[in-house]
């Protein structure tokens, strides 16, 4: 039977960082454009958050290209550039198939990690960040691919917007994964809500769609997603006793792993470095 592990207080103190950049997103402060004023939608903040890590990348990089509705705004950039001329001998690593389709469909050469096992460079969204800049990710289904990729990598830029910064990790109240084997799920889901029993935990399925069909990631796995009502306190605690379990491929929290935060906001977009 799986004991709840103990809820530990976070011992996390607030990151070093610097704020490097803040850039408008809107027009100057006239009296006149004050007046007319636009209101970005929530897919307009995620390309200008998206074409901001773009300025990140050189020429001769090995790129880890992310997965979800902010990344792909990134990978669109990368492949417009290359047409351009403005970027060269570019080397992409996808993070799922959908990615994978998409880079060779805007022209960016592709590899993997058996060839290139250290990244210059990742850009991907998020689902969560923390004051910490810890990661929730996997809500669109690629967790392990994401981090066995971003995990590689000398700088990992994550890029969101402002709707995605939450006070602690699970609380945005969505799911947190867990990617796991097919085989006796219903076992390991039972086990995985009784590790958080202390803060609300409700395991579900994920289906593919609107249908009953278990959702099947690009490994031919299961996701679990984990709602929590509390704060999991000590997420290396949490993390440790996750993986812990039998059955368990890998969970969506990200910890320690991004080196710079791009946000897009209404009032512009904001870019933090994290101190090493």
């Amino acid at each position: 039977m799986a004991v709840a592990y103990k809820h530990y207080l976070s011992s996390e103190k607030p990151i070093k960082s610097v704020e490097s950049m803040m850039v408008s997103t809107q027009p100057s402060s006239s009296p006149t454009n004050r007046a007319s004023k636009v209101l970005l939608t929530q897919d307009e903040l995620k390309k200008i958050a998206a074409y901001e890590a773009v300025k990140f990348v050189q020429s001769g990089m090995v790129l880890g290209l992310g997965t979800g509705s902010t990344a792909k705004h990134a990978v669109d950039k990368i492949g417009e550039l290359l047409k351009q001329g403005k970027l060269k001998n570019i080397v992409g690593i996808p993070t799922s198939n959908v990615t994978r389709d998409q880079a060779i469909s805007v022209g960016i050469p592709l590899s993997d990690l058996d060839k290139h096992p250290i990244m210059d460079l990742s850009i991907d969204g998020a689902d969560e960040v923390d004051p910490h800049m810890n990661l929730v990710k996997g809500r669109g289904g690629s967790l392990l691919r994401e981090k066995m990729v971003e995990a590689t990598s000398k700088k990992f830029i994550v890029i969101v917007d402002e709707s995605k910064l939450v006070k602690y990790i699970g609380g945005s109240g969505l799911a947190m994964p867990v990617e796991i084997v097919q085989f006796c799920w219903k076992f390991t889901l039972s086990r995985l809500e009784m590790l958080f029993m202390e803060a609300g935990c409700v395991g579900k399925l994920r289906k593919f769609g609107d249908s009953e069909e278990p959702f099947v990631t690009d490994n031919g796995n299961y996701i679990i997603d984990l709602y929590f009502k509390k704060d999991i306190g000590d997420l290396k605690a949490a993390s440790d006793a996750i993986l812990r379990l039998p059955g368990v491929v890998e969970h969506g929290m990200f910890l320690d792993m991004a080196t710079t935060l791009i946000v897009a906001g209404e009032h512009g977009v904001r870019v933090t470095n994290k101190l090493t």
